[in-house]
This record gives C-alpha cells, sequence and structure tokens, in this order.
C-alpha cells in the first residue's frame, strides 16, 4: 500500500486482513502488497483497491468474498467495496519485508 495519511482505523484494518491468505501462494494480502488502497469513510463503507498477482487470478473471487467476509465478521453493520485494479501491475517489489522472508526473496 503507497504511503499516505492513513487511520488508526485503517491501520486495525490491514492488521485484521492480515487473516487473509492468497490460497496460491499462501502469503497474506498485505504482506503480498495485493492491497493498493485502504479507505474508511468514518461511518461504515470501507473502500478497497485490490489487485491479483496475475490478472487470470483463477482464485481472485475466493479473495474479495475472504476480505469482505473478514470484515463483516468483525464489523457486522459495513458496507465493503472492493476495486479490483491492474495498474500498476503487481510486482515483488510490492512485497513487505515479512513477505520477501515467507517467500525467500
Amino acid at each position: 500500500m503507497t504511503k499516505q495519511e492513513i487511520t488508526e482505523f485503517e491501520l486495525e484494518t490491514l492488521e485484521l486482513l492480515k487473516n487473509v491468505m492468497d490460497p496460491e501462494i499462501e502469503i497474506n494480502i498485505v504482506d503480498l502488497g495485493l492491497i493498493y488502497k485502504l479507505n474508511f469513510d468514518g461511518k461504515d463503507n470501507i473502500d478497497i483497491d485490490l489487485t491479483f498477482s496475475t490478472p487470470s487470478c483463477p482464485l481472485g473471487e475466493t479473495i474479495v468474498t475472504s476480505i469482505k467476509e473478514t470484515i463483516v465478521q468483525k464489523h457486522p453493520s459495513f458496507c465493503v467495496n472492493i476495486n479490483v485494479v491492474f495498474e500498476p501491475k503487481w510486482s515483488t517489489a510490492l512485497v513487505s519485508e515479512e513477505g520477501k522472508k515467507l517467500l525467500g526473496l
């Protein structure tokens, strides 16, 4: 995720999303760098820009569903809007230091 002004709640949500794994790579989506943007409106809406490691990711819908379920499980009244994007293109440069250790990079 790019450096931006981020709220404490958004940071907590990113920590929560570390429970969502990319089923093919078996590393969480945050450390893989798949979350490009997360924005909480201060009420009950969360907007997420998300990418996949490849545009033809066969388990993309599984990841999207897992994100929504993970957030709504903790915050049942929230509306989670996910925008799947492919620009900028995902690369291993987006992987966190922890993710690189897990991937052996």
